[in-house]
């Protein structure tokens, strides 16, 4: 008869849920989307939740949940049922998004403290007001741009990454890597000539 064991007897909760999510597991190894819309389903609130504890911003955690899934479907090759259950996988890929996340807050809100300070702790040296212009134009041009255009970006400047070592850091295809580095690129290119031409237009 079926393979699914389902006696008449009454079982408890535990053993329910350990063979669905092995099920789900299996599933996901298999690119069943069936399945991973399951996994969304079932650990998509502790995803989202662990994210906004930890960011305290409920658009950011809708960043890293997103991406914790992305990851999780792209790396599902990587799940290994012997190291862990799966709930326990994507807890590990929530917990390394959250230090990528908090770790591009920290490069941006460096670089403002930065360029605050260039600006105004500095009045007995040579002015360089087209740099600093630049400079803040370019933190706010970043802060405005989509999430991902973003990540690819701050990885690219702060922390010196190849494309190629940011598509294995994000998880993200190198075509798409190389796609939102271009078109974030050329937004920072627009936002800091729109922002000259308003500066001399004032």
């Amino acid at each position: 008869m079926s393979t699914k064991t389902r006696s008449t007897g009454v079982r408890s909760t535990a053993s329910d849920e350990a063979p669905h999510e092995s099920e789900l597991a299996r599933g996901l190894r298999a690119a069943d989307e069936h399945a991973f819309a399951a996994v969304y389903r079932r650990w998509g609130s502790l995803v989202h939740t662990m994210a906004t504890r930890s960011l305290g911003d409920t658009y950011e955690a809708d960043d890293v949940t997103q991406q914790v899934f992305l990851g999780a479907w792209r790396g599902r090759d990587g799940f290994r049922p012997e190291r862990g259950p799966l709930g326990a996988w994507l807890v590990g890929i929530t917990r390394r998004k959250i230090v990528d996340a908090l770790a591009a807050r920290t490069k941006r809100l460096t670089l403002a403290d930065s360029v605050a300070r260039d600006a105004g702790t500095r009045p007995h040296e040579a002015p360089a007001p087209d740099e600093v212009l630049d400079r803040v134009l370019l933190v706010d041009a970043l802060s405005r741009l989509p999430h991902a255009q973003r990540e690819v970006l701050c990885l690219a400047f702060y922390e010196d990454l190849t494309q190629a070592e940011i598509a294995e850091r994000t998880g993200m295809p190198l075509g798409t890597v190389k796609s939102h580095a271009r078109r974030g690129l050329l937004r920072l290119r627009q936002a800091i000539e729109q922002g000259r031409a308003d500066e001399t237009a004032a």
